[in-house]
């Protein structure tokens, strides 16, 4: 596939063709992700709880996160990969969030960067964008603000919020981002925010008005466990076909059913060391 870029999103909203996004976290998954074809990778720091077992996204490093972007980019090079600045990354200062931005596209080799929240955010984005990082935005639900929010909530239903979330979008644009991603925004909402901003909007929990859509590696395949949020549609039911498989090959190597003849290597028997009786203990 051709190299997907910022401009190749920008000319996707133009011509109203829908982009499409999907969190990675590893080689193997966005090996599988550029096959298929999608536009954009997103390796979220919903890894935390996706893939390294924490309750929230918080506790996730900058480190562990250019650990995994590297794994994407080497298995999606054609692939527009964005990456989650974690928690604090870019909370403190305008230099440690240049800095931890430029370790995303020196070391983790990816193609830009998001940040959580809007006007709050916008000095930084500029920074940023005129250095020639390119940022993407992300406002409603904000998992790094989970706390502050109350919860994993819906975002904008009452007027005062739906205002200012019209506000923070317009905000982000103005300052350079490339696109911004809506979640959990009721979807008229949301459309309109589409209808109002030149760059796309990505939406996850936010309605098909949206310019495009990133769902969770493990939760569109069915790998997850417990409930799913109400956006989610599973593709596949892989965890069921994956936790049965296993337990074919434990069952299979209790029974000694594997390995069998094909699975194994031969010898000439004349080339087998002869043991010494005394040898055994």
């Amino acid at each position: 596939m051709a190299k997907v870029t910022v401009a190749t999103l920008r000319e996707k909203k133009k011509r109203n063709e829908k982009i499409t996004m999907v969190t990675a976290y590893d080689f193997p998954s966005a090996q599988m992700v550029e096959e298929a074809g999608l536009d954009t990778i997103l390796v979220g720091d919903s890894l935390g709880m996706a893939v390294l077992g924490y309750e929230t996204t918080l506790p996730v490093t900058m480190d562990e996160m250019i650990y995994h972007t590297k794994a994407v980019t080497r298995g999606a090079p054609n692939t527009f990969v964005v990456a989650d600045m974690p928690f604090l990354s870019y909370h403190r200062s305008l230099e440690e969030t240049i800095t931890n931005a430029g370790r995303f596209l020196q070391e983790g080799g990816a193609k830009a960067v998001k940040l959580e929240g809007g006007k709050e955010q916008c000095q930084k984005i500029r920074t940023l964008v005129e250095i020639g990082i390119p940022v993407l935005g992300h406002i409603g639900l904000t998992p790094q603000s989970v706390h502050q929010l109350g919860g994993f909530k819906v975002q904008g239903k009452g007027a005062k919020q739906a205002q200012k979330l019209l506000e923070d979008a317009k905000s982000l644009e103005d300052a350079g981002a490339f696109a911004v991603v809506l979640e959990c925004v009721p979807a008229p909402l949301a459309a309109l925010i589409t209808q109002a901003i030149s760059i796309p909007t990505i939406g996850i929990g936010a309605g098909a008005g949206c310019d495009g859509q990133v769902l969770v590696w493990h939760d569109l395949l069915g790998m997850s466990s417990g409930t799913l949020p109400r956006f989610v549609k599973q593709y596949a039911d892989l965890r069921r076909q994956i936790v049965k498989a296993l337990g074919d090959y434990k069952n299979d190597v209790e029974t000694s059913r594997f390995p069998e003849e094909k699975h194994s290597f031969i010898m000439d028997k004349e080339n087998l060391p002869r043991l010494d009786p005394d040898d055994k203990e």
